[in-house]
């Protein structure tokens, strides 16, 4: 064969050596149901397909100008049996795909929690899940192991044979948070949380990306995601926890800045609030919590007085993806502060803000009676002073 001809069969066999067929042969029990889906539907909807195209050959063959031997009834126009075998093979194929996708919808639930490992194998209730926060940032993902209090940045581990919980959320735009060995994409939006739960049944190494373009970073916007064995996974920690650092809310601003094809990072320790911090956008110190505002409004509000608890924003994430319009960026300043000292009421603590400057505009001085109080929200009612 010339070189040339070698040449020219060169970006074709890249191209099949490239061939990765990981959803067709996944390493999870929730994927490898997700196949077997595809595969019966795809079977199902074939016997259709296939004798309609034979039948579309056989007919332009048989009935062709030159057969003359061919039978021509051009007077015919209805065949009860013909009627009865065209109308009821597509019914029953719609049934049996209807009864699949209604089966699948709730059984492959990826809020529903695990019922078994694999297919000969029950869940073992007495060990617990692996939980694992996610967040997509721009343009990398974050993953907190909250039980083991360390983070990491494009990797991802988990142990053979032990359900995972994911609770997947976004810092800035909407991605997808998808390992096709695993199990299917689920969306991550900011201010909202999804939820997957998934196994993976073999050990190995494979990819997690989002499947969703998010911007100029998207492309690099990929892990690794690692199924080890027990003390594999245990050294995996270990080694984490060895990498030392802390994440907590100063070193989360700055990593949440848009940055592209980051390497894997670790941290040995994590704030244990971050989490709940990322999901109601509330990281920036002194930032009234999603969550908290939600609570304020489900019980009046704060009326007009809240017209005014604005502060200027210092941080702009969105700084890379273009200088908004209008005026400068501003937050809805928090009441209060969510979390207080041991022996302290919430809504005894001052708040951050100063108000002093309302005040001297005419504005009465707002105080705040408590509703509700948690770790996680408070509701308050504004009041005027007498």
């Amino acid at each position: 064969m010339s070189r040339l001809k070698i040449l020219a069969l060169l970006p074709l066999a890249a191209a099949l050596s490239g061939c990765d067929y990981v959803v067709l042969a996944p390493a999870g029990d929730i994927a490898a149901q997700q196949r077997d889906l595809v595969i019966i539907s795809t079977v199902l909807m074939l016997l259709i397909v296939v004798p309609v195209m034979a039948l579309t050959v056989l007919f332009a063959w048989r009935y062709r100008q030159s057969n003359t031997e061919a039978r021509y009834e051009p007077e015919w126009d209805h065949s009860t049996a013909l009627e009865l075998v065209i109308w009821s093979a597509p019914l029953l194929i719609i049934v049996c795909l209807g009864a699949l996708t209604w089966m699948g919808t709730h059984l492959l639930d990826p809020y529903r929690t695990l019922g078994r490992i694999h297919a000969d194998r029950a869940v073992d209730q007495s060990k617990a899940p692996l939980e694992v926060d996610v967040v997509a940032l721009d343009w990398k993902w974050l993953f907190i192991y909250p039980d083991y209090g360390i983070a990491t940045v494009n990797e991802l581990a988990a142990p053979v044979d032990r359900p995972i919980n994911f609770r997947i959320t976004a810092s800035s735009v909407m991605n997808s948070f998808y390992i096709p060995a695993l199990a299917g994409q689920i969306y991550a939006m900011p201010g909202m949380e999804t939820k997957l739960h998934a196994v993976v049944n073999h050990a190995g190494s494979y990819k997690g990306f989002s499947a969703n373009y998010s911007g100029a970073g998207f492309s690099g916007m990929h892990f690794n995601f690692r199924g080890l064995d027990d003390k594999g996974f245990d050294a995996w920690i270990a080694q984490a926890k060895s990498a030392g650092g802390a994440l907590g809310r100063a070193e989360y601003l700055q990593l949440e800045k848009p940055s592209q094809n980051e390497p894997v990072r670790r941290w040995g320790a994590v704030d244990a609030d971050l989490y709940r911090l990322i999901l109601n956008m509330c990281v920036e110190t002194g930032k009234m919590c999603q969550s908290e505002m939600m609570a304020i409004d489900a019980k009046g509000g704060n009326g007009h007085e809240g017209l005014n608890n604005t502060l200027p924003l210092t941080y702009d994430k969105y700084a890379r993806r273009g200088a908004p319009l209008g005026p400068e960026p501003t937050f809805v300043a928090g009441t209060c502060t969510p979390d207080a000292p041991q022996g302290q009421t919430t809504a005894s603590i001052k708040a951050p803000i100063d108000i002093a400057p309302l005040t001297g505009a005419g504005l009465k001085r707002p105080t705040f009676t408590p509703l509700k109080s948690s770790s996680f929200f408070l509701g308050l009612r504004p009041k005027s002073d007498s």
